[in-house]
C-alpha cells in the first residue's frame, strides 16, 4: 500500500504505473545488452553477476523461452542500483556515438580513396592541401599500383593499402592529434603481417 505523508500530502512510494514503466525500461535495456557482441559487452560497466544471465539469454533462441529468460535477466537487473543501470545506459550512448563517428570516418577515407583513383594528381594535390604531412610519393605509387591491379584483374592489395594509409593519416586529425609518418609505417607493417 502506497500511503500518504500526513504532513506534506505526498505519496510515500512510486505509483504502480511508474513501477511498470521503470520495469519496462530495464527490460528494454536488457534486450540491448543481449543483442551486443562479447567485445561490446566487455567495454560496458556490467556487474559480474549479470554476465551469466546475459550469456544464457543469448544462448536460448526459442521465442517463448528467450522471452522468459529476458524477463529473468530484467528481474536481476532491477535488483541493481539505479546508478549502475545509469552507468550502463551512458556507456551504451557513448558507444553508439563513437560508432557513428567511426562510420563517418570510414566513409570519408573511402571517398578520398575513390577520388585518388579517379582523379589522380588533382585529388592528390587536394589531399596534400588538407593533410600536408602525407607522403606524396607513397600515395602516388599506391594509386598507380591499384590502377594496374584493377586493369590486370589482380587482388586489390594496393587498393587496401591506400585505405590503411589514408586512415592512419586522417584518424589523428579527426581526433585532434598530429599524424606522423611513423603511424603510417606501423599500419603498413601491420598490413604486411596480415598477408
Amino acid at each position: 500500500m502506497r500511503g500518504r505523508d500526513e504532513e506534506t500530502g505526498e505519496f510515500h512510494d512510486k505509483s504502480r504505473s511508474q513501477n511498470r514503466r521503470d520495469a519496462l525500461d530495464v527490460l528494454a535495456l536488457g534486450e540491448k545488452l543481449v543483442s551486443l557482441t562479447p567485445a561490446q559487452l566487455a567495454r560496458l560497466p556490467i556487474p559480474e553477476d549479470l554476465l551469466p544471465h546475459i550469456a544464457e539469454c543469448k544462448r536460448i533462441t526459442a521465442h517463448i523461452a528467450h522471452k522468459r529468460q529476458l524477463a529473468f535477466l530484467a528481474k536481476h537487473m532491477r535488483r541493481e542500483e539505479d546508478a549502475t543501470l545509469d552507468a550502463i545506459r551512458d556507456a551504451l550512448d557513448a558507444n553508439s556515438e563513437t560508432g557513428r563517428r567511426e562510420v563517418a570516418m570510414m566513409h570519408r577515407v573511402e571517398d578520398w580513396r575513390e577520388r585518388l583513383l579517379a582523379e589522380g594528381d588533382k585529388a592528390l594535390a587536394a589531399l596534400l592541401d588538407d593533410y600536408p604531412q602525407a607522403d606524396r610519393q607513397q600515395l602516388r605509387t599506391l594509386v598507380r599500383n591499384a590502377q594496374a591491379e584493377k586493369a590486370k584483374n589482380k587482388p586489390p592489395r594496393a587498393y587496401r593499402e591506400i585505405y590503411q594509409v589514408l586512415r592512419a593519416l586522417m584518424l589523428p586529425a579527426a581526433l585532434g592529434l598530429k599524424a606522423s609518418a611513423e603511424d603510417a609505417g606501423h599500419v603498413e607493417a601491420d598490413e604486411a603481417d596480415e598477408d
